[in-house]
């Protein structure tokens, strides 16, 4: 029977693993892959202490500083639930079942767990938006994609497009004018929501194309993406078609909240509720990062929520000695 199970690999789950090691917690953390949307983050400057970084580096140094401390992250597992037996313990399935265990609770019964622990922190975080227009899915992989940093190299020498207004989608723009011919920016919005620091060096890009109040409808094909269609949404409306290769969805995100238990609390959009300490509405169970209610998504503001969190199960479990 372990302390802590925490679920998540990025920010919050390594910052909980940190602490839980430090109170020498008997904890794991698990998770399906490591780095999350850190890992896919393109231009990092806010993380304190280093003034200009990227996901990928970032999330290997997360790695490293768990390594320091003797955790090495199960990767590999996608949590299929996670049920409180009546003891108040946690029961941990996967989809895989790759451990297949017939774990022992404290009453003597078996249960059909691939993990059991006194508490749970869930650091799911979240996963991208769709637009859930014709040709979205048939042109997955084949020229649409969710995750510039990983796919964007293979689109070198070719017309690109992102659609989003955001942070991510102004990253995504600053990462294909170094690589890209031509880039379009396609914002439904009449201006962007992101930092003014890259929307300024994106503008400063000779080959970047922003198209404001543009409501993307359709993305076109044969074997492969070969344009996108939209809406402009002033100036008379009508729809246009620009020819691309290669489509970048950024329009946000959706919590990785499923897995909880039921009765667990949350919000309208998914997000899993929590209060100041980083609980939820059941005992044992703590939230931290994207996947909760927290006001802002931020790497730095996750980070502080698994500390938070962490801390917060070792009151709950020095109450149950």
């Amino acid at each position: 029977m372990l302390d802590l199970i925490i679920i998540g690999g990025s920010a919050a789950a390594t910052t909980a693993g940190i602490y839980a090691a430090r109170r020498g917690l008997n904890f794991k953390i698990i998770t399906k892959d490591f780095g999350g949307e850190v890992a896919t983050s393109g231009e990092i400057g806010n993380w304190p202490g280093i003034s200009q970084t990227d996901g990928i580096i970032l999330s290997n140094q997360f790695k490293e500083h768990l390594k320091f401390y003797g955790v090495i992250p199960e990767e590999g597992v996608e949590v299929e639930n996670i049920t409180k037996q009546n003891d108040g313990t946690f029961c941990i399935r996967s989809k895989t079942n790759s451990r297949s265990d017939l774990q022992e609770n404290p009453q003597g019964s078996t249960l059909d767990c691939d993990y059991m622990a006194k508490t749970v922190i869930v650091a799911t975080g979240v996963h991208p938006r769709e637009l859930n227009i014709q040709g979205e899915k048939e042109f997955r992989n084949k020229g649409v994609s969710y995750c510039t940093v990983c796919d964007g190299p293979l689109f070198n020498g070719k017309t690109t497009a992102v659609v989003g207004g955001g942070n991510s989608a102004l990253e995504a723009g600053l990462m294909l004018a170094d690589i890209s011919p031509k880039v379009y920016m396609i914002n439904k919005n009449s201006q962007f929501k992101g930092d003014k620091v890259l929307l300024d060096k994106l503008i400063s890009k000779s080959n970047v194309e922003i198209i404001y109040n543009a409501k993307t409808t359709e993305i076109v094909g044969e074997q492969f993406v070969t344009g996108l269609k939209y809406e402009n949404l002033s100036y008379g409306g009508g729809e246009h078609e620009i020819t691309v290769d290669g489509i970048f969805i950024h329009i946000g995100m959706t919590p990785n909240s499923g897995i909880v238990p039921d009765g667990v609390k949350k919000n309208n959009s998914g997000e899993i509720v929590v209060n100041k300490n980083c609980e939820t509405n059941i005992p044992g169970l703590y939230a931290a990062g994207d996947v909760t209610d927290v006001s802002f998504n931020q790497i730095v503001i996750a980070a502080g929520q698994g500390c938070i969190a962490t801390l917060s199960t070792v009151q709950y479990l020095n109450k149950l000695k």
